[in-house]
């Protein structure tokens, strides 16, 4: 593996923000002022192949990443922020096995995005 190539890798690991080739670019850049977007663009390509990292579509028309997960979770997507939020709900991931049951499969994976705006609290002025 390059030192570019870790540069890389070190930017992902440490991101919790689940974020796109430009801003992974951006970041790198701040440790190795040499790389270049295409080598992220490479890298960020063969660590998806590898299965090292995750594609994640948030229909902000921006692919965005994340570490291939040690446990399954859930997203929650801020649409005016972008902001991501990881959960985990056992109801959710019975209900989803009970369905695929219901119809005669077994559910082998799943990916599920919830797309959402805050809800204003403060109350409306008269």
């Amino acid at each position: 593996m390059t030192e570019q190539r870790r540069v890389v890798a070190r930017v992902l690991s440490d991101s919790t923000d689940h974020p796109d080739v430009e801003t992974v670019y951006r970041r790198a850049s701040e440790v190795d002022e040499h790389i270049s977007i295409a080598t992220v663009y490479r890298t960020i390509r063969l660590f998806e192949e590898a299965n090292i990292i995750e594609r994640l579509d948030f229909k902000t028309g921006r692919a965005r990443y994340e570490e291939i997960p040690e446990e399954h979770h859930d997203h929650l997507i801020d649409m005016r922020s972008g902001k991501v939020i990881e959960f985990q709900c056992k109801e959710i991931e019975d209900y989803q096995k009970a369905v695929a049951k219901k119809h005669g499969y077994e559910l082998v994976g799943h990916r599920l995005e919830l797309y959402g705006v805050p809800v204003n609290k403060s109350k409306p002025k008269k």
